[in-house]
């Protein structure tokens, strides 16, 4: 019985020898197997993506003759063409008058900026402070300014400078912008508001609308007012001529800025022609105010720009009384006279003042003091020319006692001068930029998707050109089921040595 034991035992032993390096192969080729198997799903159907880009921004000052407003914009680093895919984050109304108005106080220029820069720091991410331009535009105000007394038009901006420099933002600059930038960038603003330089297609990608509509702009402000639009044919004067580049694209654009016929230079004007033609009678009647309205102001309150003349002799103290006698034909007569329509050497090339522009063309956009007058008269975006003439008339022919019943909450200098402002738009649209026949193509507004129509848009789409896109961040990854299984093979190869590593210790020498 013990031979029989011990010679079982020695078949046990023999054979566990022989299988030992059959197992250990098998083993083996199944774990080199697995490996492969494991390496090849971690190489291949990998995937690439790039991940989302930075939002850079930057922000724009509009500083106006009236008032300055800062609108905040973002756009993503990659940008399209070079040209960034900008919208508007927030504006921020500034306190007080324009800029302009600070010649007794230029540093007040410069801290009157300060709420608005402040509400601007909290809303950009701390890490875009640098990378963030800031820059400040003075339109037609400063130029006026400028023209009077030029140091102290540069004084303020010194102080505004001082100011912006103080915050951790990329600072470009604080400067008077041209008429014909002015109105270019407004162009621009509105039509890529309205797709037509660019629009988002259906496929995820960014592209140039081939039958996109491009659009003139119409921009009137207190000291002078714009008109921009693509021609039919080449400009004639390189002067008014403007070449622009947007997403790879060239447009050859018509722009003119008349300095000292916005609203509130136009009425002057009004004002003094008819001091002039009365004197030496210190009251006037004036058809452009509501009859029951007197306005005293002094000669200085008139003279004091560089839009008017001055009469000779003159004493800025002396007072002068307006009785409003609410015609709106007279006014609209009047007007003309301040506003030269007839005489044009270059017709029927030519808008008002003898200034050279070619035919209006295409369809327009009229923004501002075009849009806040008619949106005040019920006229905004289009009505016709028989509906805007009874509106008007209607409105001038109120009494001043009238008008103050029915718009309580109105402030009397936008109510008494309404009725100037609608005849001026009229004179100037239909007299001077020869929109008779093209009355239904003006569009009277104010925002598009949410967006103010003005030229700070497009001063920042045309600033992103000269601003380095970002560099894409790319990573590198598979589907959840290819993981998944590149985990298994992983597991098992891990759990299969194991097994090998028992069963060598098992079937060791000493066994």
């Amino acid at each position: 019985m013990v031979e029989n034991w011990e010679k079982l035992q020695v078949y046990t032993r023999d054979m566990k020898l022989q299988l030992k390096p059959l197992l250990l192969g098998v083993a083996v080729v199944a774990i080199t197997c697995m490996t492969i198997i494991a390496l090849i799903l971690t190489l291949v159907h990998r995937q690439s993506a790039e991940l989302s880009y930075s939002t850079q921004y930057g922000m724009v000052f509009d500083a106006g003759s009236s008032h300055t407003a800062l609108f905040l914009y973002q756009w993503p680093g990659n940008k399209e063409n070079d040209t960034g895919i900008v919208s508007q984050t927030l504006t921020c109304d500034v306190k007080g008058d324009g800029i302009s108005s600070y010649v007794a106080n230029p540093s007040g220029a410069g801290q009157s900026l300060r709420e608005c820069l402040d509400i601007a720091t909290a809303t950009v991410p701390a890490s875009q402070y640098s990378k963030t331009p800031v820059y400040l535009g003075a339109t037609a105000g400063m130029r006026l300014l400028s023209l009077q007394n030029k140091t102290q038009s540069e004084e303020i901006l010194k102080e505004v400078t001082k100011t912006m420099q103080s915050y951790p933002f990329d600072f470009r600059g604080a400067r008077i912008i041209t008429g014909m930038e002015e109105g270019a960038y407004g162009w621009i603003t509105i039509n890529y508001l309205l797709e037509g330089f660019i629009k988002y297609a259906f496929d995820g990608k960014w592209i140039h609308p081939k039958a996109g509509t491009i659009l003139g702009a119409l921009d009137l402000g207190g000291a002078s007012t714009q008109i921009s639009f693509i021609p039919k044919d080449p400009v004639k004067d390189p002067q008014l001529a403007f070449d622009l580049q947007l997403y790879s694209y060239r447009y050859k654009l018509y722009s003119h800025s008349y300095l000292c016929y916005g609203k509130d230079q136009a009425l002057r004007k009004l004002q003094a022609y008819l001091q002039n033609t009365s004197r030496p009678s210190s009251t006037v009647d004036n058809p452009c105010y509501h009859k029951g309205y007197n306005l005293t102001l002094k000669l200085g309150d008139i003279y004091e720009s560089p839009c008017v003349v001055k009469p000779t002799p003159y004493d800025p103290l002396v007072q002068i009384t307006f009785l409003g006698t609410g015609d709106s034909a007279l006014c609209t007569s009047l007007i003309e006279k301040v506003v030269d329509v007839t005489n044009c050497s270059l017709y029927p090339d030519c808008g008002f003042n003898g200034v050279y522009q070619p035919p209006v063309n295409g369809e327009f956009f009229a923004f501002s003091a075009y849009f806040y007058t008619f949106d005040f008269l019920g006229l905004a975006p289009r009505a016709s020319l028989f509906h805007v003439f009874s509106t008007i008339a209607s409105y001038c022919n109120k009494t001043w006692e009238t008008l103050v019943t029915e718009y309580p909450k109105v402030k009397e200098k936008y109510l008494r001068d309404y009725c100037f402002s609608a005849n001026y738009i009229m004179v100037i649209l239909l007299k001077g930029y020869k929109f008779e026949s093209n009355w239904d193509k003006i569009s009277f507004q104010k925002q598009v998707a949410d967006t103010d129509i003005g030229w700070t848009l497009g001063y920042m789409l045309n600033l992103t050109n000269m601003i380095p896109s970002d560099r894409p961040l790319v990573v590198t990854g598979v589907q959840n089921s290819q993981w998944a299984a590149e985990v298994f093979f992983i597991v098992f190869i891990l759990f299969l040595s194991l097994i090998i590593l028992g069963i060598l210790c098992v079937w060791g020498p000493t066994s």
